[in-house]
């Protein structure tokens, strides 16, 4: 099978799909924003054949390159794996003719305030939302729904972008920041209280063939704009039991209702005093390196299995559900210089059995903003059979290391 993949240099965790197309047998055709110079001597041997344009989400462009490829050989799939990809991957296959996630479905994962009237309609729960232009517009929506409210991005990805608004004033103030003051359309939703997670899947022709469940401790808005806090995301093990069934039913539901076919998807949810609500879902991977914690949880490469749905249609393995896996981010005390680390010893002498992977910018190295996510800094993978006792662990480790800066 011939497969174009569109940006296989960054991010770094890019490279894993390539790698995986290659491993089952594909004929891999790749369109990137890189020369194929740039390319290490691995990643070029995975590739078949390459073009380069100057951005892979303009769609004339990127439209023009597969049309390339197309002359080159026949395209049997068009794939990417990063959200801004998404829209702009669909629309050019449908030009071209190639299966896979239509636009109308890749259209409704981008856009927030379509896709949850939508999911609304089809009668999946939802927060109270709307896209707004104006100033007015969000006082209007605001005096109907009542604070806080979440205003964000209508493309957003994660928490890029997203605030929190508690009175009139806070909401003038972010909508002169955000440029809706000046006509910028943005997402404006009611603030949904509960905890926070995530059901991720690999589907094909719209069955959902893998699945996943993990919890943010605590809630992400919370854990990208509070220094102090060590957070954490724990991929459990217990996805399959009856106190998930309600989030696998409702992630399948809104597979069937968004018309996704054969792809990754990553669903955020919220489970609170007013029960499960949906937040919002992506035709991609989660971030994170957060298949790489559901490899070490189930033995297994989701890479792979991604790679084999395009080829083949099926899976080739099942997940073993055997571990929970956590990763825990620990923030430097300042903005500045890393200076050291404190408490690594003991941690390791406690949990080294359980560790996968860690990283620790070496002292000298510049901080990053807490705002710029889970992997900005300092962090560590660990796993245990016991949902409850990894994430006693994972706190343990965040009273335990301190991330010194100058």
């Amino acid at each position: 099978m011939n497969i174009v993949f569109v940006e296989p240099r960054f991010p770094d965790t890019q490279r894993q799909f390539v790698r995986a197309l290659r491993a089952v047998g594909a004929h891999v055709m790749v369109i990137s924003e890189y020369a194929y110079d740039d390319y290490d001597d691995e990643l070029k041997s995975w590739i078949d054949w390459h073009h380069q344009i100057h951005s892979v989400t303009d769609e004339a462009a990127l439209e023009w390159a597969v049309r390339q490829a197309q002359r080159h050989t026949w395209v049997d799939r068009l794939e990417c794996t990063i959200e801004s990809h998404v829209l702009p991957t669909a629309r050019v296959r449908e030009r071209c003719g190639i299966p896979g996630t239509s636009a109308r479905a890749a259209y409704l994962c981008r856009d927030k305030p379509t896709q949850k009237q939508v999911l609304r309609e089809a009668g999946i729960p939802t927060a109270a939302s709307t896209a707004v232009d104006s100033t007015d517009d969000a006082l209007a929506f605001a005096g109907s729904v009542g604070y806080p409210l979440i205003l964000k991005p209508r493309d957003a990805a994660g928490a890029a972008g997203t605030v929190r608004v508690e009175d009139d004033e806070q909401l003038r103030a972010a909508c002169r920041a955000s440029g809706v003051a000046d006509g910028v359309s943005v997402a404006l939703e009611e603030f949904v209280e509960g905890h926070e997670g995530f059901f991720d899947t690999i589907t094909i022709h719209g069955r959902v063939v893998h699945e996943f469940a993990s919890h943010y401790f605590p809630n992400v808005l919370e854990a990208m704009r509070t220094r102090w806090i060590s957070p954490q995301i724990i991929a459990t093990n217990r996805v399959r039991e009856p106190e998930y069934e309600q989030v696998r039913e409702m992630g399948r539901r809104v597979i069937d209702v968004l018309g996704l076919d054969t792809s990754a998807t990553h669903m955020e949810w919220f489970f609170g005093p007013k029960g499960l609500k949906f937040s919002e879902i992506g035709a991609r991977p989660p971030g994170v390196g957060q298949w790489d914690m559901y490899n070490e949880a189930n033995e297994m490469d989701l890479h792979h299995e991604w790679a084999h749905a395009l080829v083949f249609g099926g899976p080739s393995h099942q997940p073993s559900y055997r571990y929970s896996c956590g990763l825990i981010a620990l923030r430097p005390n300042r903005d500045g210089i890393i200076g050291g680390y404190s408490g690594l010893e003991a941690v390791e002498q406690r949990y080294g059995h359980m560790i996968t992977a860690a990283h620790f910018p070496p002292p000298g190295s510049a901080t990053q903003s807490v705002e710029a996510g889970y992997h900005a800094n300092a962090w560590m993978r660990l796993r245990h059979e016991d949902f409850d006792t990894l994430k006693e662990v994972l706190s343990d480790i965040g009273r335990t290391v301190q991330v010194w800066a100058d």
